[in-house]
């Protein structure tokens, strides 16, 4: 059972990256496009170049989308739980210690989903592996058209 579970690791690490990405990118996608409600639930926008909203919303919409397609996961998955932990430290974490009180369990969350992706990588179903392995051949085709000299 062991076996079995270890070997289907990449693809439930691939669907949990997929599900992760696309809510992230959802959130921006409110802010910044005015989907789902909008930022104020009738459609708006935040304001653009306001600090910290709008920036948010940008590193949500692109770090959320960068993730969800597998591309640069790492890079991507840092800078959006930095982004998190900014928003819970800055914007929840003074109104109560816990984020059950101070309606921080979203921004808690994220940080550790997009922390764990900086440390696991993409899994399976991410651009990521096609954009190494295309480099790993790419390498070895040099190494062969290089002449060895000693």
């Amino acid at each position: 059972m062991t076996e079995r579970l270890n070997s289907a690791q990449p693809y439930a690490l691939g669907a949990f990256r997929i599900v992760v990405g696309l809510l992230f990118a959802c959130h921006g996608a409110r802010e910044l496009l005015g989907l789902f409600g909008g930022a104020d639930g009738s459609g708006g926008t935040v304001e653009t170049g306001t600090w910290p909203g709008w920036y948010a919303a940008l590193i949500e919409l692109v770090g959320g989308t960068l993730v969800l397609l597998g591309l640069g996961t790492r890079a991507a998955a840092f800078l959006s739980s930095g982004a998190m932990a900014y928003a819970y430290f800055k914007v929840h974490q003074p109104e109560a210690l816990w984020p059950i009180e101070n309606s921080g369990e979203g921004a808690a969350l994220y940080c550790w989903a997009m922390f764990l992706l900086v440390f696991t990588g993409s899994g399976a179903l991410g651009l990521d592996r096609l954009v190494t392995k295309r480099s790993s051949a790419d390498d070895g085709r040099e190494a062969e058209r290089t002449p060895v000299t000693a």
